[in-house]
């Protein structure tokens, strides 16, 4: 999996993912937004529309991302889920607690 960092400006960053969010990519993402958050950047938003496919792993790693920004007052959104990645969202009733944004820019938009 890929993923690409976008400031976005000076307390937003955007991780633009690309193929599959599972066991062995998802400590990448953790990884990447324990930095994000450590640089002061609070407010995390995680563009889910590359995903092909996402496991309990990456699943994990969203609610660990979300954690872990709640913890110094910051917060995680998403946005653009896949297909796959919906159903997985909806099965496991995490869309509830992560609400997926039509795109990365509608996530902060209020």
């Amino acid at each position: 999996m890929a993923v690409t960092t976008e400031p976005i400006g000076e307390d937003i960053v955007a991780f633009r993912l690309d193929g599959r969010l599972n066991m062995v990519s998802a400590p990448a993402l953790r990884s990447a937004v324990v930095s994000a958050l450590a640089e002061g950047r609070s407010k995390v938003v995680i563009d889910l529309a590359e995903v092909t496919f996402m496991d309990s792993a990456g699943l994990g790693a969203l609610i660990a991302c979300l954690k872990t920004a709640r913890q110094v007052g910051g917060d995680v959104r998403i946005s653009a889920p896949s297909e796959q990645v919906s159903m997985v969202l909806s099965l496991s009733n995490v869309d509830r607690i992560l609400v997926p944004y039509e795109s990365v820019e509608a996530a902060y938009r209020d």
